[in-house]
């Protein structure tokens, strides 16, 4: 990856100058304890980065799965600042509530930025919700400050290629808006090479674009054996060669390829499908099976972060899947928890993809074109009398992850990437140690994380 060229030019980040008081703001609309992905991704971040830096974070109070949650405005966690912004609650299942959601919450966490932030101060803008790099190139301007701008999906083409109502009209303003905001930020940090591709085209200049990937955290994600997984047992899948799927069954994803698979297989009683999370496509998945009355799928709530490794490992194999036309858009994160936890991964989707392309070259799975169902499930079944090539995959895919997905590559990636910008680590202490003696003008506890 290119961000692990310039580690081993550059070194680890160490060694830079600035004023001392010089703090990174991220905004994002979840942050922990929300465990749905881009939470994850943020919070495994800045509470390392917290160690050495001086970090805030501006969130809403909401939760992903519970929009009416109301999280604490104001507390410190492990050394991390978090400022909680107050929005509407109405959630993801309505277009016109979602829309006010993302409303409340700019004008919030604008509020919020002009408050806390001081010239030199950078700014790390996620891109949930939408644009709100334009809101962050605004104010850094006013202020004084840097903005980043870490990209995990490129809208409005992600809302043109799901056919969200009455995108079409606005999309061109839109993408003006949204790539003016990319040019005149510091860095544009996008998750994979079609995506990087994707913004060359739209105009960002290649010095503005890093690719650093999604990672997973290799020291609670490790791989457990089936023998001794309780979850395996508690769910009955001792004797099953288990497919799962974990994580998010949005919109984003394609299902068809894969009920039409479960389908050909329902006459397997040996071959069980496990679905693990939540989302907006989960109901009519449930109601597939139940309408078919498919025998061989289990459905589970998104479990505990501390269980992730149980759940993951609960599965033989793990199905990751994407609609074609949103590669380079979205990278499906989900992969490189499958990856720590020792499984293959039969990916449904585009062959040229970023997913894919890291799977022929490790060698820890096969991509399946979307509508496929046959050759899925052709190849399900032929994995499920073969347990020793699913392991030796399996085994590849965590090599893989060693190499590249752990979560301190990327961490030192960010660190490098924000070298020349950010305060000396040294310092740091001392600065950050200063912003944690806030919390008692701020009125809050230290909490520590599980």
């Amino acid at each position: 990856m290119e961000y692990m060229a310039e580690i081993r030019r550059n070194g680890s980040g160490i060694g830079l100058s600035g004023d001392e008081r010089r703090r990174i703001v991220f905004i994002n609309r979840f942050f922990y304890p929300d465990h749905s992905a881009t939470s994850q991704m943020l919070s495994g971040l800045v509470f390392e980065l917290a160690k050495d830096y001086p970090v805030w974070i501006i969130a809403s109070r909401q939760l992903y799965e519970n929009p009416k949650a109301d999280l604490p405005p104001r507390e410190v966690i492990s050394g991390v600042v978090v400022r909680r912004v107050r929005t509407s609650g109405f959630g993801r299942h309505r277009l016109a509530g979602r829309a006010l959601d993302y409303v409340t919450f700019y004008l919030g966490a604008a509020a919020a930025l002009v408050r806390i932030t001081r010239p030199g101060d950078l700014i790390i803008a996620k891109t949930d919700p939408p644009l709100i790099s334009v809101m962050a190139v605004a104010i850094a301007a006013l202020r004084g400050c840097t903005v980043f701008n870490w990209i995990q999906d490129l809208f409005p083409e992600v809302a043109l290629v799901l056919k969200v109502r009455g995108m079409n009209w606005g999309a061109p303003v839109l993408r003006r808006l949204r790539n003016w905001s990319l040019r005149r930020a510091a860095a544009n940090i996008v998750l994979g090479e079609r995506m990087q591709e994707r913004l060359q085209a739209q105009g960002v200049p290649p010095s503005r674009i890093r690719v650093i990937a999604n990672w997973a955290d290799g020291e609670s994600l490790k791989p457990i054996a089936p023998e001794n997984n309780a979850l395996r047992a508690e769910w009955g899948l001792e004797d099953s060669f288990v497919v799962g799927y974990s994580g998010n069954l949005g919109r984003a994803h394609e299902f068809e390829t894969i009920l039409d698979a479960i389908r050909r297989l329902r006459n397997r009683p040996k071959i069980r499908f496990l679905f693990i999370g939540g989302g907006a496509q989960r109901a009519e998945i449930e109601q597939f099976v139940r309408e078919r009355n498919l025998p061989n799928v289990l459905f589970r709530p998104y479990q505990p972060t501390e269980q992730l490794a149980y759940s993951l490992s609960a599965a033989d194999i793990h199905l990751v899947s994407l609609r074609p036309g949103l590669e380079g858009l979205i990278v499906p994160s989900k992969f490189y928890g499958v990856c720590a936890a020792g499984r293959a991964t039969l990916y449904v989707g585009d062959p040229e993809g970023d997913v894919p392309r890291i799977i022929r070259g490790a060698g820890c799975g096969r991509t399946i074109e979307s509508g496929d169902g046959a050759s899925l499930a052709e190849i399900i079944d032929e994995w499920s009398k073969d347990p020793d090539t699913v392991r030796a995959m399996g085994r590849q895919a965590r090599s893989a992850f060693e190499r590249s997905f752990e979560k301190r590559h990327a961490v030192q990636a960010w660190s490098v990437m924000l070298g020349s910008l950010a305060p000396d680590k040294a310092e740091n202490r001392a600065a950050a140690s200063d912003e944690v003696s806030l919390s008692k003008s701020l009125k809050s506890d230290h909490i520590g994380l599980p």
